[in-house]
Order: C-alpha cells, then sequence, then structure tokens
C-alpha cells in the first residue's frame, strides 16, 4: 500500500473534523424527522433502547471473567460486555436524534460504566496469567486486544457525536474518556511492540487491521490536546505501518483463509480504517482510489458475493458458518465497493437489505452504526434495490478454494464448492479435500463450521473439538487415520476443470495423511451440466497398502436423510430441491446421527447433521454422484 512511507501528522485534519460523521449539533443531518438518517433504523435503535431505559445495565463480574480459566467458558461474560456496548449505542443514537437530557444522562452512565470497568480485555485474550500469574486482570499492565480496540473506538465515536451535549451536562467526562483510552491503549499500543496481532513477525492476521482500526480512530479523535500532538501523530503513524502489512499479507486474488464470516473483521476492517483516513487526510491518503488500489484490496472486496451460495447461505471454510449469525455492516462493503468501483460488489451489498428495514444495526459496532445511518447513499441503494451477483464460477488459487454453480446469476440448481490447501490455516480445520453441494442455495453436503468459542478453541487441544477433525468433514479417513494439523499436511498435485459443460478440481489428499502405506489418494470433484440434467460426480482412486483397520469415505450431510441401497436422499433445511447420493449398491453404507446442542451450530443447521460412512477398505476407487433426480423408490 505504502501509505506509511509518506505519512506525516500534518497532514491530519484538527480532531473536531477528523472523523466522517456529521456532530449531534448538525440537525440537517440528526433531526429523525427532518434530517438524513434514515428513519426506521432511528426507530429501531431507539425502539429497543425505550426497553432499555430504567432496567438495570449489564454487570460482567470477577467470577465470569475468570471462568474462562476455571471451567473454559469465555462466551458468558463477553456476552455482558457485548450487551452493555449495545446499550451504550443505542443511547448514544437516542440522545443524537432527540437531544433529551434523559437519554444523555443513560450515555453517561454508560461511559462511566466503562471508565470503572477493570478491563476493557476480553479475559480469554488477557495475558496477565502468564505474565502475573493472575486469573483477573492486572490494571496497571493492560493487555491492548480487541475488545480494549473495541471500546476505545466507541468513546471516539461517542465523544464525537455528543461532544458538545457532554461538555454542558456532563462536565469533566469527556477528560475522564481521554486519560482511561490513554492509560489502557494509546500508552500500551506505543509502549510495547511485542504485541502478536502486529505482525512484525510476519503472522499477520485480522486481529492486525480490527484493532489498528480502533486505535487510529480513538487517536484520531481522543488525542486532541496541544501536547498530544506528537503522540497523535505516533499512532497513526504505527497503525499506516500496521494496516500495511495485513495488506501486504493478502493474495491477488482477495481470499480470507479464515472464511467468509471473518472477512468482515480483516479485510472489511482494513477497507473502514483507509476510509477513515481518507476523510482525515482530506483525500491526501486514499489508498482506495481506483487508480492506485491495490489489487488484493480491490479483489477482496468481490470476496464475500464469491462466497454466497444464495439467500442467507455461505460456503463455510475455516472457522467461518454457512448461515452467519453475525450481524454484518452492509454498508461499509457497499461504501468499499463504491470507492473502487466494483458494482458487482455494491449490487451484493444492496440486495441484502430489504427497502424499508433497517440499513445498519447495533451489534455491528458503534462506529459502523452511525456510518450505516449517516450514508444517504447506502439507504438510496437499498431503496432502489439490487439482485445479487452469484457468479458461475471463482477460483481461489491461493487457498485453493473453488466454488461453481449450474448457472451464473441464480441460486437455482446446484452448486459445488471443493477445498484443497493444508492444515496450518487461520482458524484452521482439518479439511483438505472437502467438498461442499448446495441445492438451489442452499447446503445438502456441508462442512459444520465452528461451536462457540471455548478456551479449548484456541489451545493445544483444539483438535478435540469434533467440527475441527477431518472425521467430520466430506473427506476419507485412511485406514482408520484422520488427516493430520499443521501446514505440512497438505494437497499436492492441484488441477482446475474450467468449461462449459464440466467445472472442478482434481487433487490428491495423500499428503494430508499421516497413514502408512498410502501412496495416492486423487479426488476429482466436478459439476457436470447436460441436457439430461447436472450433477455433482466425486471420484476417488487411491494406492494404499492393505492394513486391518477400515477405509472410509464420508459425507456430512443436513436435512433429512433416507438411506436405501446404494443411496442416500436429503431434503434440505431451507426448501431447496431434494438429492439424491448414489454410489456402487454392493458397498457397505451407514448413517452416524451428531445431536447438536451448541447455539451457533443449531442456529445454522437445527438439531443434527448426519454423516454418511461408505466402507471402502477392500477398494481402491469409487464414484459418489449428487443430482436432483431421485430414485423412483423414494
Amino acid at each position: 500500500m505504502g501509505t506509511a512511507e509518506r505519512f506525516t501528522g500534518a497532514l491530519l485534519r484538527p480532531a473536531d473534523t477528523a472523523l466522517p460523521l456529521a456532530p449531534a449539533t448538525d440537525r440537517d443531518v440528526w433531526d429523525r424527522d427532518t434530517g438524513t438518517v434514515h428513519p426506521p433504523t432511528v426507530d429501531a435503535v431507539t425502539a429497543r433502547a425505550q426497553q432499555d431505559h430504567r432496567t438495570p445495565w449489564p454487570q460482567p463480574l470477577a467470577s465470569t471473567a475468570a471462568r474462562v480459566h476455571h471451567d473454559g467458558d469465555r462466551d458468558t461474560h463477553e456476552q455482558l460486555v457485548f450487551a452493555r456496548q449495545h446499550r451504550l449505542s443505542r443511547a448514544v443514537v437516542t440522545a443524537a436524534v432527540t437531544g433529551h437530557d434523559t437519554w444523555l444522562d443513560e450515555v453517561a452512565d454508560g461511559l462511566w460504566l466503562l471508565c470503572e470497568q477493570s478491563s476493557w480485555c476480553w479475559p480469554a485474550h488477557d495475558d496477565t496469567r502468564t505474565r502475573h500469574g493472575a486469573v483477573l486482570t492486572t490494571v496497571t499492565d493492560p493487555f491492548l486486544d480487541l475488545g480494549a480496540g473495541e471500546v476505545a473506538g466507541q468513546l471516539a465515536w461517542t465523544d464525537h457525536l455528543l461532544g458538545a451535549a457532554l461538555d454542558d451536562r456532563y462536565p469533566g467526562l469527556r477528560d475522564r474518556l481521554r486519560h482511561e483510552t490513554r492509560t489502557r491503549v494509546v500508552e500500551p499500543f506505543l509502549r510495547r511492540r511485542d504485541w502478536h496481532w502486529l505482525g512484525l513477525d510476519g503472522h499477520v492476521h485480522n486481529w492486525n487491521p480490527w484493532i489498528h482500526g480502533n486505535v487510529l480512530v480513538a487517536a484520531l479523535r481522543l488525542l486532541d490536546r496541544p501536547d498530544d500532538a506528537a503522540d497523535r501523530a505516533a499512532v497513526v503513524d504505527l497503525c499506516l505501518q500496521g494496516i500495511d502489512r495485513y495488506v501486504a499479507s493478502l493474495p491477488a486474488d482477495g481470499a480470507i483463509d479464515e472464511g467468509y464470516g471473518y472477512w468482515w473483521n480483516g479485510a472489511c476492517r482494513t477497507l473502514e480504517a483507509l476510509d477513515v483516513l481518507r476523510h482525515a487526510t482530506e483525500g491526501s491518503l486514499d489508498a482506495l482510489d481506483p487508480a492506485i488500489v491495490p489489487p488484493a484490496l480491490r479483489e477482496t472486496v468481490a470476496f464475500p458475493h464469491r462466497m454466497h451460495l444464495g439467500g442467507d447461505w455461505y460456503l463455510s471454510v475455516a472457522d467461518a458458518q454457512a448461515r452467519p449469525t453475525d450481524i454484518h455492516p452492509w454498508h461499509a462493503l457497499h461504501r468499499a465497493a463504491r470507492a473502487v468501483g466494483d458494482t458487482d460488489a455494491a449490487a451484493y451489498a444492496a440486495a441484502q437489505v430489504r427497502p424499508g428495514a433497517p440499513v445498519a444495526e447495533t451489534g455491528a459496532g458503534l462506529g459502523r452504526l452511525l456510518r450505516g445511518l449517516t450514508d444517504t447513499t447506502w439507504h438510496d441503494a437499498v431503496t432502489a434495490g439490487a439482485d445479487p451477483p452469484l457468479p458461475r464460477r471463482t477460483w481461489w488459487g491461493s487457498t485453493q478454494v473453488l466454488l461453481v454453480r449450474e448457472r451464473g446469476g441464480t441460486r437455482d440448481g446446484l452448486a459445488l464448492a471443493v477445498k484443497g490447501g493444508h492444515n496450518g490455516e487461520a482458524h484452521n480445520h482439518n479439511d483438505v479435500g472437502s467438498v461442499v453441494v448446495a441445492s438451489d442455495g442452499v447446503p445438502v453436503v456441508v462442512d459444520a463450521g465452528r461451536p462457540t468459542y471455548t478456551a479449548q478453541t484456541f489451545g493445544p487441544d483444539r483438535y478435540g473439538i469434533w467440527t475441527m477433525q477431518s472425521s467430520w468433514h466430506s473427506v476419507p479417513e485412511v485406514a482408520g487415520t484422520a488427516q493430520g494439523v499443521g501446514a505440512e499436511f497438505a494437497a499436492r498435485d492441484v488441477e482446475i476443470v474450467a468449461g462449459d459443460d464440466a467445472d472442478g478440481l482434481t487433487l490428491d489428499l495423500a499428503g494430508a495423511y499421516p497413514a502408512a502405506g498410502l501412496r495416492s489418494w486423487t479426488r476429482s470433484a466436478r459439476l457436470q451440466r447436460s441436457d439430461g440434467g447436472t450433477r455433482v460426480v466425486v471420484d476417488d482412486t487411491w494406492d494404499l497398502r492393505a492394513g486391518s483397520a477400515p477405509t472410509t469415505v464420508r459425507f456430512l450431510l443436513a436435512g433429512d436423510v433416507e438411506l436405501g441401497p446404494g443411496c442416500a436422499v436429503v431434503r434440505p433445511l431451507d426448501g431447496g430441491a431434494p438429492v439424491a447420493l448414489t454410489w456402487p449398491a454392493e458397498l457397505d453404507a451407514s448413517l452416524v446421527d451428531r445431536p447438536l446442542d451448541d447455539p451457533l451450530l443449531t442456529a445454522v443447521w437445527g438439531d443434527r447433521l448426519t454423516r454418511l460412512d461408505l466402507d471402502v477398505t477392500d477398494r481402491h476407487d469409487l464414484r459418489v454422484t449428487v443430482a436432483r433426480t431421485l430414485p423412483e423408490a423414494s
């Protein structure tokens, strides 16, 4: 990107105009009836704020913070933290549109609670146990993580929007915001250069732009005193260097190996930070200018719509979800697509919001909520409506992921995804060679995605979690051996098949297995189009020295599954046409039921998934087809 090399603090706007948002004193923007804020969104936010009012604020406790060390539960405490911040965001918007002291009081309460909160860091990230032997935060040694960055950003956006009103009613409170942000975020950021998320060791992941983007916003707005000038420039410069490292790490095809869900908190955070920077420098630093935008940034703007299967279903890899439960800031994607000139990405973003519905939501964060509320070009795009592009074929060579569909521009029919890659990717699952098949945009051969995060998720026992194991992906189990963990366990000899009649991928999976006697396992997965009907064909051939343990080819299925001789009929969850998987009838086949109770999994798949196991111990080849033509007996 190269912007950091050209940066100087003299390029920055003054703090009170540094963020791309009109303050609440601008009633041409913030008046509910005559301003330009989006009325349905305002109404949804203020209605929920009314429900919040005069109820107790969520209260994170020592006991909830320590649970990640006691029983591995990180989610209970994080949900209390999120609920507190979301309530504050709703109060901020309500105060801005009404101008009433009642809501300013609510805002002041939320700000005060955050200032009194011992730590802004999420306990699962805090290094206090390693550094100090403590299970509760060490307040004199704050850890700068995603949570601390989010609070700093929230305080900055609030201060920018409501600063004048806070000065009138709560003089001194803004000083407290600046003190806490400097102590907990700015000084640690400047003092410590060993934060793992900086990417100085070459390992760059989504924490980098997420934290740098929030620190950038906090520095631009809250470092506003004359004696802050040097630190303000230094923080912005370091943020630019950090974001440069993230952009440099993006592959030329814009793929995110963490999956679709993580695009929003990695690449999207980068695009948002660059948008803020463009405003803060009055266009002097504009990395999204179509004339100079790096190819990887341009391509990553297209990543979300290229992962789209149809409706609210997506190709799930790594810790992503096939049906996301997170709230996405569609307006941020739309703004980035406008900046780089990607009309398909802009149409896709606009197509995700129904005209007349809210165009931004609290759960994505205050800054994102405020930008969505006030982006009138975004509002007009949603009102006009759009159709998602649904491209016919997409290949990401950097991650070795192929997604093809029967016809471009529609979710109707079959779609196939095949993944090569390796087992050392970010948020990795052991899934080399896995296939996903969708019918009318609804996955039927699936990747389960992730359950709720716990202490185990990112610890040494990660692969004790069943969703991370190859045994619960649509891949072989070779001589009783599952795939290995690490980048050395990878696909080999990956080749694309691309044409009007067939699209697919051929790859050797043997390198993904620490199985004795396995010389090769060639998988060819193709979407075949013909006048007689489109079908998916998965051909496996292998060279394996005979052993005592069974070899099984597996497919993970979602929906109602009925097993018959040489066939399994799957009726999808969400209205897609039923499909039939067929194989040689002489094979032993069985279904393994996987009951689900984790809320992140049940929200996507309901109460169960089903694994189809085909025993191929005495064979050296197998063909499985997936078609929408059902056997007459079914």
